[in-house]
């Protein structure tokens, strides 16, 4: 049976290698703390740091160093790497108690709905106070004219600019029928002269 080799002080102490190797691929706010040092039958050495990324409990930035004879360390791998028991499934929890937990998740959600409606209730009530001094009666008497900066009348459905469409289109019939009475006492005239009979 053969122990493992020892581990090259050199690659112990080289955390700012792995940490800057780490940065490189992921930011440094997802890098915490060291957590261990393992080393293989190889004389490589993995330095593991804490994981701060949301969705990987359990889990270890690791960075796989080595170093030859006379040479500086060297940075084999960096990874996200699970520790023991990352990969199993959590502990079951019977339905009863899970089903309990949602039910009081659920109830704690609507009291803070109902405590966010009185609030939103009480702004609305400032909203209303918005001028003491103002008389409120007097907005009832105002209407649609004393908007208007010129002083012009408010138009009304049909009108454009001012003009009232149905009186051009009524308009526009009387010119049209005047034109059809004329066209037909023109085709009255234009056959009393064609006709032979009449001379």
């Amino acid at each position: 049976m053969t122990s493992k080799p020892e581990a090259d002080p050199r690659l112990l102490e080289a955390h700012d290698l792995a940490l800057a190797a780490l940065r490189e691929i992921t930011p440094a706010d997802t890098i915490g703390e060291p957590a261990d040092v393992r080393v293989e039958d190889d004389g490589v050495v993995s330095l593991r740091f804490e994981n701060r990324l949301n969705g990987y409990p359990g889990w270890f930035w690791t960075v796989s160093l080595a170093r030859v004879e006379d040479a500086e360390p060297t940075v084999l791998e960096v990874e996200l790497l699970p520790g023991d028991g990352a990969l199993l499934a959590p502990e079951w929890v019977p339905w009863a108690v899970r089903l309990a937990e949602y039910q009081a998740a659920q109830a704690a959600a609507a009291d803070g709905d109902d405590d966010a409606d009185a609030d939103a209730d009480e702004d609305d009530d400032d909203d209303a106070d918005f001028d003491d001094d103002a008389d409120v009666d007097d907005l009832d008497d105002l209407d649609a004219t004393d908007f208007d900066e010129d002083g012009s009348p408010i138009l009304h459905a049909g009108d454009l600019d001012g003009v009232d469409i149905d009186e051009l289109a009524e308009g526009a019939d009387e010119d049209e029928d005047d034109e059809d009475d004329a066209d037909s006492e023109g085709d009255a005239d234009s056959e009393d002269d064609a006709d032979p009979e009449d001379d």
